[in-house]
């Protein structure tokens, strides 16, 4: 049990809680939490976990799926190579191979699939559509109306942006379709499959001591082993991690008054929320989904918010949420921010709980090099320079580290538009008809395979006919 919590507003932040087993005995302890398998498993049945994946290693994504607990459902969102190599054709029939054998609930689609932006511009979500297509969207109706019907079909076709934080905004959307009540996310690269059935019991498990419906479960891996001279060294913290989290506890010591440590999961990937929580939040693009986390919830819920209104938002995040919903009329519009706000009210009164649960697994992972480091480490205080709780003082040290990074030096266009807002910030996906969203998709997708639990066959849509056929793979098979 958590012994402490720092109390931000309407934001709960727990500090970090330890698994002392990864079973329970079913006894009372006034020092820690036992939680029954009966519990978990409820919570498992209510849950999807969304494997985004790019051009991994598949011995890697198999380990990783079959991890996963056979109670949950699983959504497998791909942006892997399609052109010189179909690296997603082949992960298509891992999924299809390991449905046969365990008959769990599976689906998988592309991140590119033209189905899956047009679905997405006909809900009005084009905020996480390529710009160059936005840009193009008046010129090719124009087009398609001088030239002919062919022409203006041809030049409005929609994609999906690039982007981790896209890939899981597709994997919500799939877990909503389904009813789901938690949606969890799991990266493809882990060495260790045990270490991920332990996440998804660890998200379980946050969730059975949740009092809120509006609340996320945040993991901080217990270890993350590099080799070192022909050795394991079983590192504690990650650069990336220890920056992020010292200017994020920054933010709460300076509003509050009272320095504090509790935040120690900035940038952790392995996270799961409520869906009612995942329907209010806004995402940032990229690898900064994570950070922007805390600082979506600090803006909207911390403590100068929450004297004003709950219902009240940023005047950015307003902005983003207005931008889109002007383009599916004014009386939606209208309904859309309705719901929104009555959403914040709800989650400011309920109150919203981030749990942080330290892992008995060590994470082992693929390394993605200096360049990726730097990307995320720039990115992650990009996001706490721009938060709307950000003082001077805090600016400075901000500054201050990121002039003592190399890359930054070296990189002079970097540089100069670092401090800029976030080019792409997305607004809440609890506005989006998943109805209709899914009714798009189903109609318009060429990549969406769903395999339902128990079914001995996977079902795919036949694009542009609405029809299914059976698929098998003929994939390796253990």
């Amino acid at each position: 049990m958590p012994r402490h919590t720092e109390i931000f507003g309407s934001v709960k932040v727990h500090e970090l809680q330890r698994v002392l087993k990864l079973d329970s005995g079913g006894f009372e302890n006034p020092r820690a939490k036992d939680i029954s398998s009966e519990e978990l498993k409820g919570v498992l049945k209510r849950s999807a976990i969304v494997v985004p994946v790019k051009n991994e290693n598949l011995n890697l994504l198999d380990g990783v799926l079959r991890a996963i607990p056979f109670d949950c459902s699983i959504i497998v969102v791909s942006n892997s190579e399609r052109v010189s190599q179909d690296t997603y054709k082949m992960e298509r029939e891992l999924v299809t191979n390991t449905h046969d054998l365990t008959q769990q609930e599976i689906l998988i689609i592309h991140q590119k699939d033209p189905g899956l932006g047009s679905a997405f511009h006909e809900v009005g979500y084009e905020e996480i559509l390529e710009k160059e297509k936005l840009d193009g969207k008046e010129a090719g109706e124009e087009a398609g109306k001088e030239a002919g019907e062919e022409t203006g079909k041809e030049k409005k076709e929609w994609l999906v942006r690039d982007g981790k934080s896209e890939g899981m905004i597709i994997g919500m959307l799939l877990a909503k379709s389904l009813g789901k009540d938690f949606i969890g996310f799991a990266d493809a690269d882990n060495f260790v499959p045990g270490a991920v059935r332990e996440y998804v019991m660890d998200f379980a498990a946050g969730f059975c001591m949740s009092e809120s419906p509006f609340s996320m479960v945040r993991l901080h891996w217990r270890y993350k082993p590099k080799v070192v001279e022909d050795k394991l060294y079983f590192k504690k913290w990650g650069r990336v991690s220890e920056t992020t989290n010292k200017y994020l506890n920054l933010l709460i010591s300076t509003c509050t008054g009272f320095e504090t440590g509790v935040v120690i999961t900035g940038n952790a990937g392995e996270h799961a929320l409520t869906t009612r929580l995942a329907d209010l939040m806004c995402y940032s693009t990229g690898y900064t989904i994570e950070p922007y986390h805390f600082v979506f919830l600090f803006d909207k819920f911390g403590p100068r918010e929450a004297e004003e209104s709950a219902e009240k938002v940023g005047a950015e995040k307003a902005g983003a949420e207005k931008a889109g919903a002007e383009k599916v009329g004014a009386e939606k519009a209208g309904t859309e921010k309705a719901g929104t706000e009555k959403a914040s009210s709800e989650a400011a009164n309920a109150g919203i709980e981030i749990f942080q649960i330290e892992t008995l697994n060590p994470h082992l992972h693929e390394e993605k090099g200096e360049a990726h480091i730097n990307e995320m480490l720039t990115g992650s205080l990009r996001m706490v320079y721009n938060c709307r709780l950000c003082n001077d003082y805090v600016k400075s040290k901000v500054l201050a580290e990121l002039e003592g990074l190399e890359a930054l030096q070296e990189d002079w266009e970097a540089r100069s538009r670092w401090k800029g807002k976030p080019s792409h910030i997305m607004p809440p996906v609890g506005r989006i008809d998943v109805g209709k969203f899914m009714k798009v998709l189903k109609s318009s997708s060429e990549s969406l395979l769903r395999c339902k639990q128990g079914a001995t066959k996977c079902e795919v849509v036949e694009r542009g006919r609405g029809e299914k056929k059976n698929e098998t793979s003929s994939f390796y098979r253990p």
